[in-house]
């Protein structure tokens, strides 16, 4: 036997020593399938919050469909029952408006040019149900078209203000703003409105539907905020980073 083996203590080392690596690359093993479980585990749960968030969305989506299509709905059966002469005008605008609700609501995205294209078409096929009772101001700037937000998030503003707002003087006033500011969005709209009566949040989809689907695609990237001021209800929405959030 080598002379170094017959040394209690050396032996003794050497089997601590053996012990010690032995142990080390036993724990160092289990530590990795621990971390691998962990980051498994991490990714569902990311994965089933994602699928979460879609399906909230999707439910959020639609309620904006039946909404929309019944009030629209109504209009032409109230200009078909004067056997007016809008009524082909009014079914081609809402042809147009339905297409985008119905297969380009599903998209993550859409262009913000589009989304203000189909607002000017709202406001003409409200235009007509109101005739001489509605003044409309919408000043809205050159948008880049690959300037993209989550669909159908400005028009049911607009909707809110035509079905909530109130005719004083003799006119429904809706008043729009559409800014791009340094990577910003500004939309403001307000509308002229009785002291006293039901605001938008508390009415039909309402803002309620609103904030969620803001909460859900720009949390902490957006500010809304909602005033009654001298009979006019004034929204005001910000959405910040939009070239970060659109390519995330």
């Amino acid at each position: 036997m080598p002379p170094m083996s017959k040394n209690f203590i050396f032996v003794l080392i050497l089997v601590f020593i053996v012990v010690g690596i032995v142990s080390f690359i036993s724990l160092l093993n289990q530590n990795f399938k621990t971390l691998s479980r962990n980051k498994e585990l991490q990714n569902k749960i990311l994965e089933t919050q994602l699928q979460l968030k879609e399906q909230e969305l999707h439910f959020l989506k639609m309620q904006i469909h039946p909404h929309f299509l019944f009030n629209t709905l109504n209009t032409i059966y109230g200009f078909a029952l004067k056997q007016s002469k809008h009524t082909p005008e009014i079914i081609l605008m809402l042809s147009n408006l339905l297409d985008y609700i119905l297969y380009q609501v599903n998209k993550p995205r859409v262009s913000l040019k589009e989304e203000v294209l189909h607002i000017k078409e709202y406001f003409e096929l409200e235009r007509i149900r109101f005739q001489d009772t509605l003044k409309v101001s919408f000043a809205a700037d050159e948008i880049n078209e690959e300037i993209q937000i989550a669909p159908m998030l400005l028009i049911p503003f607009v909707e809110n203000a035509f079905k909530h707002g109130n005719i004083i003087d003799g006119y429904l006033r809706i008043e729009i703003q559409t800014k791009i500011i340094e990577n910003k969005l500004e939309f403001a709209i307000r509308n002229t409105i009785v002291d006293g009566e039901n605001n938008n949040e508390n009415s039909g989809i309402g803002l309620a539907n609103l904030r969620k689907r803001l909460d859900l695609n720009y949390q902490n990237n957006y500010k809304l905020t909602i005033d009654l001021e001298d009979n006019w209800y004034i929204v005001n929405l910000s959405i910040y980073n939009l070239s970060a959030i659109q390519n995330a």
